[in-house]
C-alpha cells in the first residue's frame, strides 16, 4: 500500500517536533534556544540554572530553623546529581552585608549518599530566620565543570 505524500510529510514533521522537545536525551551544553525554558523545583524552592541547560541547583530556605538547603539536580530538575565536594560556596548579599556561607554535604543513608558523594547540602545561620529577600552568587563543581559566581535571588 502506497502512503500519500502529505501523510508522509506530516509524519516526518511530527517526528521532528517530538525530537526537538526537551525530554529527548542530548548534549544540553550546546543548545542555545532554551532561554524561556523552565522547570519546576522538586522541593518548592528556587532553581538556579548552571551553564546552558546543563544542571540546576535548588535552594530552599527554612525561615523558622534559619536553614538553607541546596540540591544539585540534572538539567530538567528531575534527578539528583551526586557530587564529590564536601561543601558548596554561597555568597549572600542581604541589606548592606555580604556573607559567605559554606553549605555542608549531607549524608542520606536511605539513598546511600554520603559526604563526598551526595546531592544535598545545608547550612544554618541565625540571620536566615529574619532575612527578607536576598541575592548573591553560588560556586560549585559538577562532574568536572566548575560553575563560578552564578547569580541567584531568593524571595522571602
Amino acid at each position: 500500500m502506497k502512503i500519500p505524500y502529505s501523510i508522509s510529510l506530516l509524519a516526518a514533521l511530527t517526528s521532528l517536533l517530538f525530537a526537538a522537545g526537551c525530554s529527548e536525551p542530548r548534549d544540553h551544553g550546546k543548545i542555545s534556544n532554551h532561554a524561556d525554558h523552565n522547570h519546576a523545583a522538586p522541593h518548592g524552592g528556587t532553581l538556579i540554572k548552571l551553564g546552558h541547560h546543563a544542571y540546576n541547583v535548588e535552594l530552599l530556605r527554612d525561615n523558622a530553623a534559619g536553614k538553607l538547603t541546596a540540591w544539585v539536580l540534572d538539567a530538567h530538575a528531575e534527578d539528583f546529581i551526586r557530587i564529590a565536594a564536601p561543601t558548596i560556596e554561597l555568597v549572600a548579599v542581604h541589606g548592606q552585608q555580604s556573607t559567605r556561607l559554606a553549605l555542608q554535604a549531607v549524608a542520606y543513608p536511605a539513598t546511600g549518599e554520603k559526604v563526598g558523594d551526595t546531592s544535598q547540602f545545608e547550612v544554618q545561620a541565625d540571620w536566615l530566620k529574619t532575612a527578607g529577600e536576598f541575592s548573591g552568587t553560588i560556586t560549585l563543581e559538577v562532574k568536572g565543570t566548575k560553575f563560578e559566581k552564578v547569580p541567584y535571588r531568593l524571595a522571602k
